[in-house]
């Protein structure tokens, strides 16, 4: 009888400590989904402001539309992309900074859109915007990095291969970012 009884609380206590783990493993994943999420809403603020940014610009600078046109089709590319993986969408997020920062570089040669105030604001705002984006991006590697140790230690690896969680990847800049910077006089 006392055989019986410890043999169910062994069962009991495994049971508990696998559930326990699962839980843990979940609550993991949902905190790498959400943190994504988190970038995704700063990247939708940024494509919401990036219209009344060029249109701003436009009155200023209609003979520059080479390079309006080159942010309205990056930006544009990605609103109507939404079956891409994460990583591409980064990507693709990287080459619309990258036309962002050709526009701010276009206001400086007119100084009456750098005194523009609707210019002024949305500049700010999107500023801000790409700082918010920096940081979720922080937030979500640093929640991928948490998750995979989680999965890949003992005994949570083994609970996680039963119930097939797998790895996530962490997001990482462009290789010609990370290039030295060359500054000259």
């Amino acid at each position: 009888m006392i055989l019986i009884i410890s043999l169910v609380l062994i069962v009991i206590g495994l049971l508990s400590i696998w559930f326990g783990t699962y839980n843990s493993l979940v609550k993991y994943r949902n905190w790498v989904d959400e943190s994504w999420s988190q970038i995704d809403v700063q990247l939708k603020r940024r494509y919401e402001l990036i219209p009344n940014l060029i249109e701003t610009v436009k009155g200023y600078a209609s003979h520059e539309r080479e390079t309006l046109e080159a942010v309205i089709k990056s930006r544009n590319g990605l609103v109507d992309n939404t079956n891409i993986s994460r990583e591409e969408a980064i990507a693709q997020n990287d080459v619309l900074s990258g036309a962002l920062k050709s526009v701010f570089a276009l206001a400086e040669s007119y100084p009456n859109l750098q005194a523009n105030e609707n210019f002024l604001s949305l500049q700010e705002e999107l500023t801000s915007t790409e700082n918010k984006i920096a940081y979720a991006r922080q937030l979500y590697n640093n929640t991928v990095m948490k998750y995979n140790t989680k999965i890949q230690t003992v005994p949570t690896n083994i609970v996680a291969n039963a119930h097939g969680f797998n790895e996530r990847s962490m997001l990482e800049i462009d290789k010609a970012e990370r290039a030295p910077v060359k500054v000259s006089f």
